[in-house]
């Protein structure tokens, strides 16, 4: 089967223009501070993924439908209502990080905070270099 085009692609936008845009100051203030733990942690340069998408480096997958496409690693969007951090292999294997992290509520692979408040920083970051350091040893990566 043929690699089937992702709606979410990577984009041209600056995330920290897209960052910056954001109207909320303590949103913006939280978001800001993602793209600071997130580079430390990844030492990756941020990229917009369609609209409001800011992910680090790339992967590639494969479904055992045979469906195939590309996607980032790890990354985080700055919703309405909360922040949203991609951990894309998922949260198994994370309950003690889990426990340790704070106020939180979870999707498959996302993580929705409120506020970084309302997490332990360190802890957030142990959770993306677990997320990256996984991706990278399961599937074809590039650093972008």
């Amino acid at each position: 089967m043929a690699k089937a085009e992702n709606k979410t692609k990577p984009t041209d936008q600056s995330p920290k223009e897209f960052v910056a845009s954001v109207e909320h100051p303590v949103r913006r203030a939280d978001a800001e501070r993602l793209l600071e733990i997130f580079g430390r942690v990844t030492n990756l340069a941020p990229r917009m993924w369609g609209p409001s998408l800011i992910g680090y480096g790339r992967y590639a997958y494969k479904y055992e439908s045979g469906r195939e496409g590309e996607f980032f690693m790890t990354g985080f969007s700055r919703r309405k209502a909360n922040l949203v951090v991609y951990i894309m292999p998922g949260y198994l294997d994370l309950e003690e990080k889990l426990a340790r992290l704070g106020k939180y509520k979870l999707g498959k692979s996302c993580l929705y905070i409120n506020k970084l408040a309302d997490v332990d920083e360190a802890v957030l970051a142990e959770i993306i270099d677990f997320g990256l350091q996984y991706m990278r040893g399961k599937y074809e990566t590039w650093d972008e």
